[in-house]
C-alpha cells in the first residue's frame, strides 16, 4: 500500500473526529444532547483504558508471556463487577462536590489542602508522561511497518520528526476542544463522543484482524486450536503471586489513572450509567482480548524470526496482501493512541492549573484583588499545561530513543499511579484519616516506587550505578532496590509494588493516628465518609459582614456573568428575596458558592478565593456541630428540623423584607407629598408672581418679554409634572392602552440612543453594542419601549462619572424571552439608594443629584410591567447597570 494514501486516511480519521467533536459541541451549547449522553456514550468513553499498549502490546504480551496478558482485563472487571459500590461512592462525591480531577478529589477530602493538590499533581505527571512516550511510540512504529511494505519504497519523515507531528496535531485537537469553555462541571461532550467513536474503531479494527487471522489463515476454530497447541504458548506456567499482583495492580489502575478517573468521575452525567457500564464495560474488554492469543501464535506461525511481536497486528495483514485491512488496524492502534493522550493531557492540564498555575497567580495579587478575568487565566494555563505535556512526553521518548525499557513502562506507570489508593479509598471511608497521614503515605509510597522500579528500569549505570542496583547504596544489601529488606526472588514489579504500598498504607495510617484533624478536615471527612446521607452544609461560614456584591464581582470572574448572575438571583429568590438578585451571605450560599467555583478551578483553590473575599481561613469549632449527627434517627430529626428552619428562614426574610419596604414606602409617602407639594407649589409661586407683576401695568417691554418666557417656563414645567403624575397613575391602574406590533429592537436602541445625546453633548460617550444580537424583532409597544431606554440612557449619559465614559448595552434571547442590558462605567449607585430608585420621586442623594422630579425609573418599572417583562438593578458590574427582561411575543390583554 503506498504510504502517502496511508497519510491521506490518517489525516482524513482526524478532520472525522473533529467534525464528530465540532458538532457535538454545537448540540451541547443548545442544550440538545438528548442520546450523546445515554450510558453508552458513557461506556464507549471508558475504553481510553485500552491505549496503544493494549491494542499493540498484548499480542506482543501473549508470544512472551502466555496468558498473562489477561491479568490486564481481569482487574478492571472484578472492579467494575465486584467493586461497583466503590466507584458509585466515587462518583457520588465527584457530583456532590464538583471534583474535577483525581488531585482536587484527594486535597478537598483532606481539608481542601493546595499542597496535596500539589503532590498528586507532581506524582501523575511522573507516572504518565512516559505513558505518553509510549503512545507516540507505538504510532511511530506502525508507521514505520507501512513504510517498510510500501511498493514504491518510500519512508517517512523518520522517527522524531513522526513524533513531533504526532504530539503537536494532538496538543491542537485537544486545546481546541479541552479547553473551549470553562464549565463549572468540567465535562467535554465533544471530546467524549470523538473517544467513543474511537472506542467502536479499534475494537471492530482488533476484532477483524481476528476473524482474518482464525478463518482466513487457519481455516477456522479447529484449525486455529491446533496451532494453539502446538505453539509456544502451550508451555506457558502460571506465576501465582505475579498473576495476582498484575491483577491488583490493574485494577487499581482503572480507577486511579488520570485519564480513567476522569471518564469515570468527572464525565459521568448520570450516576445510573454505571449500572449499566458495569456489565457494558467487561463485555467490551472481553471483545478485545478474544482474538489476542490466535493473532499471537499465528504471528509467531508465519513471520520470520526477530519480528516485532507488538506490530503483528500490523504486519500479518501486511504480508498477507491485506493493505485495507492493515489500514483499519493501524486506524485502530491510531485511536488507541490518541483518545488515551487527549484524554490524559486535559486531566494532567487541569491538575496543573488548578493547583499550580492558579494558586500561585493568587498568591501574587495582592489581597482581596480579584478583579480580572479569572477564566482567561485558567485556560491559557491549561492550554500551555497540554503543550508541556505533550512536550514531555515526546522529550522522554526521544530521550530514551524508543528503547526496551518504554515496552514496559504500561505497568510501571500502573505502580506509580497505584500510589494514590491508600489516600483515596481511606480517605472516603474513614473519617479518622488525616491530612498529614496523606501526604506521609503519598511522598513515602511514590519515593519507593521510584527507587525500587521506575529509575531501575533505565538498566544498569543508566540513573543507578549498576554496584547500587547489585550491591544497595553503600554496600548496604538490604536497601538494595529490586530486594527491599532483603526480598530477594520476588519479581521486580511485584516487589516494588507490595512495598511501596504496603509502606505507603503504613504511612498514611500512622499519620492518621498520631495527629488530629482539623476543623475543615472533620467536616470534609463526615461529608465524604456520610455522601450518601445527603450534603452537610457548614454553619459558621460567611457572615453579615460578607458583601454579597463582592462575592458576585469574583463568581463572575470565574464562571462568567450569565452562570454567576443566575446562581445568586435563584439564591435570593430560595431566601424570600424579590426586589433583588444578591442573597444574603448566610453559610449555606457560600457553601454552595464555593462549591459551584470548585467545579472550576478545584476546591483548594476555590476555598482559598472565598476566604480571600470573606476574610475567613478556616472553620470554627461551631461548625462541626453538623459533623456530631451519628445515628440515623438523630439525622433524619435533624433533616426534619432544618427544613422547617429553612422555611421559617425563608419566611422571616421575606416578612422582614416586606416590613422594611413598608417602613421604606411610608417615609416615600411623607416625602412624597412632601415633594409633590414643592413641585407644585414652586412653578405656580413663579407663575403668580410674575403675573401680578405684568398685571401693575406700565413695564418696559423687556421685563414684559421676560416675565412672559418664564411663565411660559413654569407652565410647561408644570403640565409636564402634571402629565407625569397622568401616565404613572394609568400604567399603576393597569389600564394603559398599548399599542402592540411587531417592532426591531435594533431601531429602538438607535432612536433612544440618538434621543438622549442631548444629555451632556459635550462629553463624548463610547457605546458598546453588538448589533448582530440586536436584530430580532418583538411583539411589543415599540414607543413605550423606546421611552424606557431613552430613560435608562439618558440617565447613564447624566450620573456616569467615569474620565472616559461608557454605556454598554447587550441584548441575550433565552427560552422565549429577551434580555437586554443598559450599564455604564461610572461610580455605579450606592448600595442604600438601590432599593429605592424605582419609587416615585427617588432621587440620588448628594453630588449624584440631578435636577427633575424623580419619576422616570418608577415609569420605567411600570411600563416593563405592562409590557410583560421586569426591570431591575444589576449590581456588580462595575457601575450603574440596569436589566430588563421582556417576552418575544407580548399577547393583547382579553377585554
Amino acid at each position: 500500500m503506498p504510504f502517502n494514501l496511508l497519510v491521506l486516511a490518517c489525516i482524513t480519521y482526524v478532520i472525522l473526529l473533529f467534525l464528530v467533536a465540532f458538532l457535538v459541541e454545537s448540540r451541547a451549547r443548545r442544550g440538545r444532547l438528548g442520546w450523546l449522553r445515554s450510558p453508552l456514550v458513557y461506556t464507549l468513553s471508558l475504553s481510553i483504558y485500552c491505549t496503544a499498549w493494549t491494542f499493540y502490546g498484548a499480542v506482543g504480551y501473549a508470544a512472551r508471556s502466555g496468558l498473562e496478558y489477561l491479568t490486564i482485563y481481569f482487574g478492571p472487571t472484578l472492579v467494575f463487577i465486584g467493586w461497583w459500590w466503590i466507584l458509585r461512592k466515587l462518583v457520588r462525591i465527584g457530583r456532590q462536590h464538583r471534583v474535577t480531577s483525581i488531585a482536587d478529589l484527594i486535597s478537598a477530602r483532606f481539608g481542601k489542602s493546595n499542597l496535596l493538590g500539589v503532590i498528586v499533581t507532581l506524582m501523575a505527571v511522573v507516572a504518565t508522561t512516559p505513558y505518553i512516550a509510549l503512545q507516540l511510540q507505538s504510532v511511530v512504529l506502525s508507521f514505520g511497518v507501512f513504510a517498510e511494505h510500501a511498493p514504491d519504497g518510500s519512508a517517512p519523515l523518520g522517527a522524531d520528526p513522526t513524533a513531533i507531528w504526532v504530539a503537536a496535531g494532538l496538543a491542537l485537537f485537544t486545546i481546541l476542544f479541552g479547553t473551549r469553555n470553562l464549565d463549572a462541571k468540567e465535562q467535554h461532550h465533544g471530546i467524549v463522543t470523538a473517544i467513543a467513536v474511537e472506542a467502536v474503531v479499534k475494537l471492530f479494527a482488533l476484532i477483524a484482524v481476528g476473524i482474518f487471522v482464525v478463518w482466513g489463515l487457519a481455516g477456522g476454530v479447529s484449525g486455529m486450536m491446533q496451532r494453539i497447541d502446538a505453539s509456544a504458548i502451550t508451555g506457558w506456567a502460571m506465576n501465582p503471586g505475579r498473576w495476582t499482583g498484575l491483577i491488583l495492580l490493574a485494577g487499581v489502575a482503572v480507577i486511579c489513572l488520570p485519564r480513567m478517573f476522569h471518564v469515570l468521575v468527572v464525565e459521568n452525567y448520570d450516576e445510573g450509567h454505571l449500572a449499566r457500564a458495569s456489565w457494558a464495560f467487561p463485555a467490551y474488554l472481553m471483545l478485545m482480548s478474544l482474538f489476542i492469543v490466535p493473532i499471537a501464535v499465528m504471528g509467531m506461525e508465519r513471520l520470520p524470526a526477530g519480528s516485532n511481536p507488538d506490530m503483528f497486528v500490523l504486519t500479518l495483514p501486511l504480508t498477507e496482501g491485506q493493505g485495507a485491512l492493515a489500514m483499519l488496524a493501524f486506524l485502530g492502534g491510531f485511536s488507541s493512541a490518541t483518545s488515551m493522550v487527549i484524554v490524559e493531557a486535559i486531566a494532567l492540564a487541569t491538575m496543573v492549573s488548578n493547583h499550580i498555575v492558579l494558586p500561585v497567580w493568587l498568591r501574587l495579587r495582592p489581597a482581596g484583588a480579584i478583579s480580572e478575568d479569572v477564566r482567561a487565566v485558567v485556560l491559557n494555563a491549561r492550554r500551555v499545561s497540554i503543550g508541556v505535556v505533550l512536550a514531555m512526553g515526546y522529550g522522554y521518548y526521544h530521550v530514551s530513543g524508543g528503547s526496551a525499557a518504554l515496552a514496559s513502562i504500561g505497568l510501571i506507570a500502573f505502580a506509580g499511579v497505584a500510589q494514590f489508593l491508600p489516600a483515596m479509598i481511606g480517605g472516603i471511608f474513614w473519617r479518622g484519616a488525616t491530612r498529614v497521614g496523606a501526604i506521609a503515605g503519598l511522598i513515602v509510597g511514590f519515593a519507593v516506587w521510584a527507587y525500587a522500579l521506575f529509575l531501575p528500569s533505565f538498566g544498569p549505570d543508566a540513573v543507578f550505578p549498576a554496584g547500587l542496583l547489585a550491591d544497595g547504596p553503600a554496600g548496604i544489601g538490604w536497601l538494595r532496590p529490586q530486594a527491599l529488606f532483603g526480598s530477594d526472588g520476588m519479581d521486580p514489579l511485584i516487589h516494588a509494588l507490595f512495598w511501596s504500598l504496603f509502606l505507603n498504607g503504613t504511612a498514611f495510617f500512622l499519620g492518621s493516628v498520631i495527629t488530629f484533624p482539623g476543623p475543615v478536615e472533620r467536616l470534609q471527612g463526615a461529608a465524604f465518609v456520610n455522601v450518601f446521607e445527603g450534603p452537610l452544609r457548614p454553619r459558621g461560614l460567611g457572615g453579615g459582614h460578607v458583601e454579597p456584591e463582592a462575592l458576585l464581582v469574583m463568581a463572575q470572574h470565574i464562571l462568567g456573568d450569565e452562570a454567576a448572575q443566575t446562581l445568586f438571583e435563584e439564591a435570593a429568590r430560595a431566601q424570600g428575596k424579590r426586589q433583588s438578585i444578591l442573597p444574603d451571605p448566610t453559610p449555606a450560599f457560600v457553601s454552595d458558592l464555593e462549591q459551584r467555583l470548585s467545579g472550576s478551578v478545584g476546591a483548594a483553590t476555590a476555598h482559598a478565593m472565598i476566604a480571600n473575599v470573606t476574610g475567613q481561613g478556616t472553620v470554627t469549632v461551631d461548625d462541626l456541630m453538623t459533623v456530631a449527627r451519628e445515628s440515623a434517627q438523630l439525622m433524619e430529626y435533624s433533616a426534619q428540623l432544618e427544613n422547617q428552619r429553612e422555611e421559617l428562614a425563608r419566611t422571616a426574610t421575606a416578612l422582614r423584607e416586606a416590613n422594611d419596604k413598608l417602613t421604606q414606602l411610608s417615609v416615600q409617602k411623607d416625602a412624597f407629598l412632601s415633594q409633590i407639594s414643592h413641585e407644585l407649589r414652586t412653578p405656580m409661586t413663579s407663575i403668580r408672581a410674575f403675573s401680578e407683576i405684568l398685571a401693575e401695568g406700565d413695564l418696559p417691554p423687556a421685563m414684559v418679554a421676560r416675565s412672559g418666557r418664564i411663565i411660559q417656563d413654569e407652565s410647561r414645567r408644570l403640565t409636564r409634572l402634571l402629565d407625569d403624575l397622568l401616565d404613572l397613575s394609568v400604567l399603576e391602574s393597569g389600564k394603559v392602552q398599548l399599542t402592540l406590533g411587531l417592532a426591531n429592537l435594533r431601531e429602538m436602541i438607535d432612536r433612544s440612543i440618538q434621543a438622549a445625546e442631548q444629555i451632556k453633548p459635550e462629553t463624548r460617550f463610547v457605546i458598546l453594542r453588538d448589533l448582530a444580537a440586536e436584530s430580532l424583532f418583538l411583539r411589543t409597544d415599540a414607543d413605550r419601549l423606546t421611552q424606557v431606554f431613552i430613560n435608562l440612557i439618558s440617565n447613564a449619559r447624566k450620573y456616569c462619572d467615569a474620565p472616559q465614559p461608557e454605556i454598554r448595552i447587550a441584548v441575550k434571547m433565552k427560552a422565549g424571552r429577551v434580555r437586554i442590558d443598559i450599564a455604564d462605567n461610572g461610580s455605579g449607585i450606592p448600595k442604600d439608594a438601590q432599593g429605592l430608585i424605582f419609587e416615585k420621586f427617588g432621587r440620588l442623594p448628594g453630588e449624584m443629584r440631578a435636577k427633575g422630579a424623580g419619576l422616570g425609573l418608577a415609569i420605567c418599572r411600570e411600563i416593563v410591567a405592562n409590557l410583560g417583562g421586569t426591570i431591575a438593578y444589576l449590581p456588580g458590574q462595575g457601575g450603574a447597570a440596569f436589566r430588563i427582561v421582556l417576552p418575544l411575543r407580548l399577547e393583547a390583554k382579553a377585554a
